[in-house]
């Protein structure tokens, strides 16, 4: 029996909801994201610097050397988990950049999107994903800076994405790429991916 939808839900999840078992889907309510989470989703959906002062009339409370040492503590994470990116200071503020050596990697990747006749917004969703993996849709949506329901359904029909439960006691979704996206990209596995090799080198 189909699962009965509640008003105000999304209808892209429940599309995706149903087509999962019921056993086990929850109400679960998120908590509120932390000044971290935040500051990074201002930061992946920012095209231009952003300022500490900024962050602050944003987020009521905390102060400029908390920012600082938030942006700080990413960036530690970043070269910890060698991600291809960092959060560079420049005069008009902060920006998250991808890393010069990895420029090759985002010509490649709008240059296959352009053969599979995905919009910007698509790729820097496909993108998203599949540098950070297993990713919930709020969080994408958080990190995007609004709604991707249109664009996930595009990215699972042409077989880019797959979604799944998160665990067997949640409702929450996770998307993570598929064969298809590694065999468009030219890529043998996820490994594949390009990855800062010197944690200490920036």
């Amino acid at each position: 029996m189909a699962r009965k939808k509640k008003a105000g839900e999304d209808p892209a999840e429940n599309e995706l909801l149903d087509a999962l078992p019921e056993s086990s889907i929850t109400g679960e309510i998120d908590a509120p994201p932390a000044p971290e989470r935040i500051i990074e989703a201002l930061l992946f959906i920012g095209a231009a610097p952003v300022t500490p002062q900024k962050v602050c009339e944003i987020l009521r409370g905390v102060g400029k050397e908390e920012v600082l040492e938030i942006l700080a503590g990413l960036n530690k994470k970043y070269r910890d988990q060698n991600r291809p990116y960092r959060i560079l200071p420049k005069p008009e503020g902060y920006q998250l950049m991808v890393m010069p050596k990895f420029h090759y990697l985002l010509n490649r990747l709008h240059d296959s999107g352009r053969e599979a006749k995905l919009s910007p917004q698509a790729l820097d969703t496909l993108a998203l994903i599949a540098y950070r993996q297993p990713l919930g849709r709020q969080e994408i949506d958080s990190l995007r800076g609004g709604d991707t329901s249109s664009t996930l359904r595009l990215l699972i029909r042409l077989g880019l994405i797959a979604v799944q439960k998160a665990n067997s006691e949640s409702r929450e979704l996770h998307y993570e790429t598929t064969k298809r996206f590694l065999g468009l990209f030219n890529l043998q596995s996820l490994d594949d991916l390009p990855r800062h090799q010197d944690p200490g080198e920036l």
